[in-house]
């Protein structure tokens, strides 16, 4: 069994891409690559008015994104444990960052939302550091409490109590759409590690009342929550980002309007490279364009599901926990963005994992399809009978 060791050893180290899921590799170059196309597209007019140059959102997307690949490649060195002994102390962080981003001075407020930490030039939004903090604290807390969860409600009650903290926080910028998405992301992770359905059914009717009473008691949820029924009743006040969304899905057929022609990013579609870029994208590209962002999408979410898959078998619990929260938010995040933008869902404040402009979140995204690569790099050196190497 020696010499087969060092047969893998040797094949492992001449290809370098050996021990990573090629599939989740070039579904995100592809979402990656169409969402540079898209942000330089969309983004056009709006930089020329106010930055007198075309390029500024693309170029300022590049640098980010720059700035996510080195943050990745470190990630990629570091043993998925790491993250387990230290998703406490990141969530503590957390919670620092989510008041401080409140604080005004140090808060940036934007279109009434107080999301962001301003660092000079730049922008921190909190919300997406939530998100990946979240998975990891849940993840090591369903290792650590794994028969307390199952056996007595006091360890269900638990992890509540912080997703309600980080939820008021986050509902006092307010940012309902990140708090949809964690909420959301942490269900589905309480499910696959067997909750008892009573106490998953309380959680349930819990959250659901809880949303539902904060879209009836403020007027202006109420009036988003509602408008996406019939937004054409009110199509110049609460329905107007969704009619000009609508209208640029019918404009772009089966085929679209041609790359660079879409008339809504003409100022017509508001946030058109942030929140909606997938309507400028399906004004342009079409139907076809479509298909193709929910196939990348849809191999991302296969491959990631199928990675936890591999380390739940393997024994690596927290690995495998982790690897099903990513994937889960990013699926999640995608859907609510994309049906948004096709009038399925409300509208909500939420970028498009890897395609709308946004420094904080495809910094946060490069890192999230890091851990999984690592996860999945432990899980094939793991099957060889090999050491991972580590910093």
């Amino acid at each position: 069994m020696r010499p087969l060791k060092h047969h893998h050893r040797a094949n492992t180290s001449n290809k370098p891409l050996a021990l990573y899921d090629k599939w989740l590799i070039v579904a995100v170059l592809g979402l990656v690559i169409i969402g540079l196309m898209m942000v330089a597209s969309s983004s056009v007019m709006v930089s020329t008015k106010y930055y007198h140059q075309p390029f500024h959102f693309l170029i300022r997307q590049a640098c980010y994104l720059s700035v996510g690949i080195v943050i990745s490649i470190a990630i990629l060195r570091v043993d998925s444990s790491v993250w387990e002994k230290c998703s406490v102390p990141l969530l503590l962080v957390c919670f620092g960052l989510l008041l401080l981003v409140l604080i005004p001075g140090i808060g940036r407020m934007v279109n009434g939302s107080r999301r962001w930490l301003s660092l000079g030039p730049i922008g921190i939004q909190v919300s997406e550091l939530a998100k990946m903090t979240m998975v990891l604290y849940l993840s090591g807390y369903l290792v650590r409490q794994h028969e307390s969860m199952s056996q007595n409600i006091l360890g269900f009650v638990k992890p509540m109590i912080v997703l309600g903290i980080v939820a008021f926080l986050l509902l006092l910028e307010p940012d309902f759409g990140a708090t949809v998405v964690i909420a959301g992301t942490v269900m589905a992770m309480l499910f696959l590690t067997g909750v008892k359905l009573r106490y998953y059914a309380v959680l349930l009717a819990t959250l659901s009342g809880g949303f539902a009473f904060l879209a009836v008691s403020s007027p202006y949820r109420m009036a988003r929550l509602t408008a996406f029924l019939n937004p054409w009743a009110d199509q110049y006040k609460s329905g107007y980002q969704l009619t000009q969304s609508l209208i640029a899905f019918g404009r772009g057929g089966w085929s679209g309007v041609g790359l660079g022609d879409s008339v809504q990013k003409l100022f017509y579609l508001p946030e058109a490279h942030t929140d909606f870029l997938f309507a400028v994208l399906a004004e342009e590209l079409g139907l076809i364009g479509i298909l193709l962002v929910l196939l990348l999408y849809s191999i991302l979410v296969w491959r990631g599901l199928t990675i936890g898959f591999n380390a739940y078998r393997q024994g690596r619990l927290f690995a495998a926990y982790t690897a099903y929260g990513l994937t889960f938010w990013l699926g999640l995040q995608a859907a609510i963005n994309m049906g948004v933008n096709s009038g399925l869902l409300p509208t909500k404040g939420l970028t498009l994992p890897f395609l709308s402009y946004g420094g904080a979140s495809i910094v946060v995204n490069c890192m999230m399809i890091a851990l999984l690569l690592r996860i999945d790099y432990e899980n094939r050196w793991q099957f060889l009978g090999l050491r991972p190497s580590t910093y």
